[in-house]
């Protein structure tokens, strides 16, 4: 069945589409082609080690060819409509072209080349207008119509009846009910937004590359961990500078160290520009225009589907329902958040006059200052952390938790084939001893791979043919091992770890009939739920010894440190929760315009700062140009899900406060509700099955220390 596929996290997303040429793709020989082929692989995970690059593109028309030949089929059929020869059986639709699109989004993602770049950007207006062809399909349409009309008689279970509604559904929002002309020019829509997102991507994957900071001065590294410095010193080498020096990217694992350590201002507001300009640039990658296009042809979409805003069409599907309710919850954290963010600011102005610099705190100086009032307010150096967080035991910590959840083991599978040599793979196990899944970990930096960190699935679970199981990818940015020195994670990366996992989770505890319906295929402000709830315990006292352990000598975290841990949780948190709230306010404010007039994202960004009164020293974690969720992404009008998930993920993680945080009860209830359903069920259905009650803000408002500003 057509579905999206959505790489969660740092949501890069694709939709399963139909060629947009004249003439039909020709069959191929599957026997030539390993993407086509059956996979005598175990698990059926992908066979990376035959696949070559130029078999992406024929094996992507070929599942086309196959979805039309399927879809065909139900149109043509005799019978009347029926739940099982038309719903069913279009969600049996696309298998091939799933699998294939799968395989080849997430290594487009994650290990991409000047090949696949160039699939990606010749297949994205294909498959979108496969996709909205097959939604657009009158006759089609007709049989789900049928069969949702009679759906109160037809003797559905719960899970059937959610598959017909949300069919049905897609196809309306899709603009099955509209006349001919406008289906023609949402087909148009369509395709040329799939187009724009992809070139957004790749001109910010070219313009992140392009940057470096060369440092030759070591005394520019100021306090800067050696582990850090030798990757940079590595980086230099990389990159062909044959001296004593250093450079700096605008990898986060790079640039952020930098600001935090370096005392040459002037270096640190020019990589921070450096970021901060990413696509802004006014060269070949800049994406002001491709920002442009794609809000208006947004707007222009919404219309046409009988909305007055991009966004009220967007979050008619989600579980916030309206931009008012969005706005709602945005309004009741920024107060307290920027009044917080104010006395954060003030703070580091006393300790840049203090520093002899007559002159106004700036964006690239808040990090330095930060790090120097953390060290002297809690005597608490984040970097000292590192060497307990060896990327390898913070791994196995995540694991180590989903076995006291939930009784899960983790098996390394060296004999399974991999995209890349950085990856590892390992077979899940369920309680009982049952294959559960296939989890691929992806760690490290380079430059074939997106930005952030995310989860992608490779292979969903159902039952509807058979007890298919889920191949699920975690994929990181971390710095790799140099030299003699493995690769330590800050207290954050750490965090990112339990974060991905967590997405994971959700994929692989899936247990649904379904795969359209299966692990994370859940309203935006839903999916990240079960992610950001796994951070929760990282943090806890009772947790980090379990896996927190010195690299070298094999020491447990010392008390003392996970003391200042604990008591340095809400330091900075109103420039954490201002930068990301900036952002979602950003996002929002493209989506709910009601014209589709060209915007200027520079002159429209500012103007929607200071709408919300943004004070100077911060600016939103993603700026236009380089706002990848919105942009390339699956989050467009949907970044304020982060924050609409922290509601449920603190007020969840007290419930096993309340009892132990191992406690078996709650988990089985979590996994039973939260992990296992999907979207089977309505979100906060499903909370409130899980929790007895609709949840609350105070949780959210305490952890981030926000509270006592609340008027």
């Amino acid at each position: 069945m057509v579905v999206l596929l959505t790489a969660t996290g740092c949501q890069q997303a694709s939709t399963t589409q139909q060629s947009s040429r004249n003439e039909e793709p020709s069959n191929v020989n599957t026997a030539d082609n390993p993407l086509l082929a059956n996979w005598a692989t175990p698990y059926g995970v992908p066979p990376f080690d035959l696949i070559e690059d130029d078999d992406y593109l024929p094996a992507l028309r070929q599942g086309i060819v196959e979805q039309k030949a399927e879809i065909k089929a139900i149109v043509n059929s005799p019978e009347p409509a029926s739940f099982e020869n038309t719903i069913e059986a279009f969600e049996r639709t696309g298998a091939t072209l799933e699998k294939v699109d799968n395989v080849f989004s997430a290594v487009n993602a994650a290990n991409s080349n000047d090949v696949i770049r160039a699939t990606a950007l010749e297949f994205a207006p294909e498959l979108a207008a496969h996709s909205i062809g097959i939604l657009l399909n009158q006759d089609l349409f007709e049989r789900v119509r049928s069969v949702y009309d009679r759906r109160d008689a037809l003797g559905l279970n719960p899970e059937q009846m959610r598959l017909l509604e949300e069919t049905y559904k897609d196809f309306v929002r899709a603009g099955a009910t509209l006349d001919d002309n406008s289906k023609q020019r949402l087909r148009e829509i369509k395709g040329e937004l799939a187009t724009l997102s992809e070139q957004f991507g790749q001109n910010l994957l070219a313009e992140t590359n392009a940057f470096e900071l060369l440092v030759t001065d070591p005394a520019d590294l100021g306090d800067l961990p050696a582990s850090l410095v030798a990757l940079a010193a590595d980086e230099a080498r990389k990159r062909g500078h044959e001296c004593d020096c250093w450079v700096f990217t605008l990898q986060r694992p790079s640039i952020n160290p930098f600001l935090e350590y370096s005392p040459n201002r002037e270096f640190r507001r020019r990589i921070f520009q450096g970021y901060a300009m990413r696509g802004n640039n006014d060269n070949d990658h800049d994406n002001k225009d491709i920002v442009t296009r794609m809000v208006a042809l947004r707007a222009e979409r919404a219309h046409l589907l009988g909305f007055k805003s991009y966004a009220e069409y967007s979050l008619s599907n989600q579980m916030a329902e309206t931009p008012e309710n969005v706005y709602q919850l945005l309004d009741e954290v920024w107060a307290p958040a920027l009044r917080t963010a104010r006395t954060e600011r003030d703070a580091l102005q006393a300790m840049l006059e203090a520093d002899g610099i007559d002159d106004r705190l700036e964006a690239w100086d808040w990090r330095y200052y930060t790090e120097k009032l953390r060290k002297a307010k809690y005597d608490f150096d984040q970097d000292a952390v590192r060497p307990y967080f060896e990327y390898t035991a913070v791994r196995d910590g995540a694991f180590v938790l989903a076995n006291k959840l939930f009784g899960l083991t983790f098996w390394p599978r060296n004999d399974l084939p991999k995209w890349h040599e950085d990856q590892q793979v390992f077979e899940v196990l369920d309680a009982d001893g049952s294959h559960l899944a296939i989890l691929y970990m992806d760690f490290f930096i380079r430059e074939s791979k997106s930005g952030g960190a995310w989860m992608s699935t490779l292979r969903s679970q159902s039952r509807l043919d058979g007890d298919i199981t889920p191949i699920v990818t975690n994929n990181f940015n971390f710095p790799p091992p140099s030299g003699d020195s493995p690769a330590l994670l800050g207290f954050r990366e750490a965090e990112t770890v339990f974060h991905e996992f967590g997405h994971a989770l959700h994929a692989m505890l899936s247990d649904v009939t379904y795969r359209s319906l299966s692990g994370t295929r859940t309203p935006r402000d839903f999916v990240e739920f079960p992610s950001q709830v796994m951070e929760n315990w990282m943090a806890e006292p009772e947790v980090l010894p379990l896996f927190a352990k010195h690299y070298e000598t094999g020491e447990v975290i010392p008390d003392e440190m996970i003391e200042k841990i604990t008591a340095s949780g809400q330091f900075n948190q109103g420039f954490k929760t201002v930068e990301y709230m900036a952002a979602a306010y950003l996002d929002m404010a493209y989506h709910t315009r009601t014209t589709t007039d060209d915007v200027d994202p520079r002159s429209f960004e500012k103007q929607a700062m200071d709408h919300i009164h943004l004070i100077r020293e911060i600016i939103p974690r993603y700026k236009s140009t380089y706002f990848s969720h919105i942009f390339s992404g699956g989050y467009s009008a949907g970044y304020y899900s982060y924050l609409w998930s922290e509601v449920l993920d603190a007020d969840a993680f007290q419930a096993f406060k309340e009892t132990s945080l191992f406690d078996q009860e709650t988990a089985r209830r979590y996994r039973k509700y939260i992990l296992s359903k999907g979207n089977t069920r309505p979100g906060m259905e499903l909370y409130e099955a899980f929790r007895g009650r609709p949840p609350t803000i105070e949780p959210l408002l305490r952890n981030r220390g926000l509270l006592e500003n609340v008027e």
